[in-house]
Formats: C-alpha cells, sequence, structure tokens
C-alpha cells in the first residue's frame, strides 16, 4: 500500500459555509467540549498532513488565531465549497489537497493514508471517501492542477461538488462501517448527539 508522502499534501479545512440551518452562526467556531468545532478537526489532521490551510470568509482574525494560513473565496457571492476548493488550491504549493469540513470532529486517523493510498494504486487525479451508502465528497484528496477544472465549472454556473468530482479521474476508499465519522454539524440537535462521541 503506497501512500503520499505527508509533505505533499495540504490539509484543507472548508469553514467558509453561511450556515443557514445554524441560524448563520459561523459553525467552525462553535464550541464543543470547551474547543471550536474546528480545533477538532485540526487536531485530527495535524498528525496526517505536513501543512494546512482554512478556507474561511468571516471572522478572519479569529481563524488566524489557530496558526495556520486562511484564504477567502476568491469569486464573489459565496458560490459554494468549490470556491474554497479553488481558493485553497491557488494558495497552497503542495501537489495536492485533502479537503475536509470545518464541522466534522470525528475524523477517522489514517483518512489520508487510506485515500492518498487509493488514489496512487488506482493512477486517479481525486479520491473521495465513501461511507458505505454514499460518497462524501468534501472529504476528498485532490491534485492540485484541478484548480482550471473547479474555475471552468464555477464560471459555467454550476457548483455541486459530487457532479464536479465525478467528471474527473476520480476513486472512492471504502469507509463502510464508519459513518460517525463523516457526521457534520447542522443543527444545535446534532451538536448535542455529537458531544458524546468526542
Amino acid at each position: 500500500m503506497t501512500a503520499l508522502a505527508r509533505s505533499n499534501i495540504t490539509g484543507v479545512i472548508l469553514a467558509g459555509g453561511l450556515a443557514r440551518r445554524m441560524g448563520g452562526v459561523d459553525k467552525g467556531l462553535i464550541d464543543l467540549r470547551g474547543q471550536p468545532l474546528v480545533a477538532h478537526v485540526i487536531a485530527a489532521l495535524e498528525p496526517q498532513v505536513e501543512n494546512i490551510i482554512i478556507s474561511a470568509n468571516r471572522d478572519l482574525d479569529r481563524y488566524t488565531e489557530f496558526g495556520y494560513p486562511v484564504v477567502t473565496d476568491t469569486l464573489p457571492d459565496h458560490p459554494g465549497p468549490l470556491a474554497g476548493i479553488l481558493s485553497s488550491m491557488l494558495a497552497a504549493t503542495t501537489e495536492y489537497i485533502l479537503t475536509v469540513p470545518c464541522d466534522t470532529p470525528l475524523l477517522p486517523p489514517d483518512l489520508v493514508l487510506r485515500l492518498s493510498s487509493t488514489l496512487t494504486s488506482e493512477l486517479a487525479d481525486a479520491c473521495a471517501a465513501h461511507d458505505g451508502m454514499r460518497i462524501q465528497p468534501l472529504f476528498t484528496l485532490l491534485r492540485r492542477e484541478l484548480a482550471a477544472s473547479i474555475l471552468d465549472y464555477l464560471n459555467n454556473g454550476d457548483n455541486k461538488v459530487e457532479l464536479w468530482l465525478r467528471r474527473q479521474k476520480l476513486t472512492l476508499t471504502d469507509f463502510s462501517g464508519q459513518q460517525a465519522a463523516f457526521y457534520n454539524i447542522n443543527t444545535r440537535e446534532e451538536l448535542m448527539a455529537i458531544e458524546s462521541e468526542v
């Protein structure tokens, strides 16, 4: 099982959403057991990658306090996660980026290892997690050179991440039985439910 070197992957934490279902609060900064959600994600990513970028569009000072570069969308009107992925690709210096949402504190400790092993063995340009029930398109390892493809896709008025991914040389890694690792928090009830898992 040949994996990519940690030094060749930048972890990208996607924190640029509007969180409408949470009343517009900045989800990455919501407290979970005394720490913002994004801090839990950083703690899970740090052993797996050498570089981290936070993609955010507000509360930039707060995000900067975590000690990693913060990038904002280069495109107007918040066209969705792909805009954050694009701006992070443009800011990264590694050949690959790994994207994860800011509101998923239960990331698998072997997420990067397994995604990169599948990507290299399948000679793919992108590798997404599959939880046994469905693809998890925001948990994806991507070649940074796909930035031009994202820009073309967004300029054509599309913004669905999974649809764009399926147009690339995509492979999937099976994380069946680990659905909780990909839970994202969209409501206060979900926040309370996940507290027992952390």
